[in-house]
């Protein structure tokens, strides 16, 4: 998957917020921390630990908006540091359990905000794509998501969220 035309969009979208809320400060820690929470949310809605449940995961499209909420902030901590000259996903990582996957996915999460290098930036999206690939996501529908959820996110923002 390309992703110079997600690194422009996301770019775009992050000017427009720091610009409008005035945000002057630092924010690479909190957007990892968002990146995190996002990938919790996402946990949350696969339902892949929930050993204990019978109810099933959430739908679909549930799903891939919570997986482009998660894509927003990790396009989002490459550029703060730089390393939007990514041009291709990574090899998805080889792991077929999502549980596996999650836990994988916020170790790199955490080590590239630990040491925030290319290594480690495609290490996580490496995880992520790994995420992807278990919930069958091809490369059109993530576009399409992320597409549609970065207009959603600047109609928020000019409605004040």
């Amino acid at each position: 998957m390309k992703l110079q035309n997600l690194f422009a969009m996301q770019e775009d979208l992050d000017r427009f917020i720091q610009t409008n809320r005035e945000v002057k400060e630092d924010v690479f820690r909190k957007k990892g921390l968002a990146l995190l929470v996002e990938l919790a949310e996402l946990a949350n809605e696969t339902r892949c630990f929930k050993f204990w449940s019978t109810k099933g995961m959430s739908e679909r499209s549930v799903i891939l908006e919570e997986y482009v909420d998660s894509i927003h902030f990790l396009l989002s901590l490459g550029i703060e540091k730089g390393l939007d000259h990514l041009e291709m996903w990574p090899e998805a990582a080889e792991e077929s359990d999502l549980t596996e996957l999650f836990l994988g996915t916020f170790k790199a999460v955490q080590q590239f905000l630990a040491e925030p290098s290319m290594a480690n930036y495609k290490e996580a999206w490496s995880w992520y794509g790994g995420i992807a690939l278990a919930m069958e996501y091809g490369y059109d529908e993530v576009l399409d998501a992320y597409i549609q959820k970065n207009q959603t996110n600047y109609d928020r923002q000019n409605k004040g969220y």
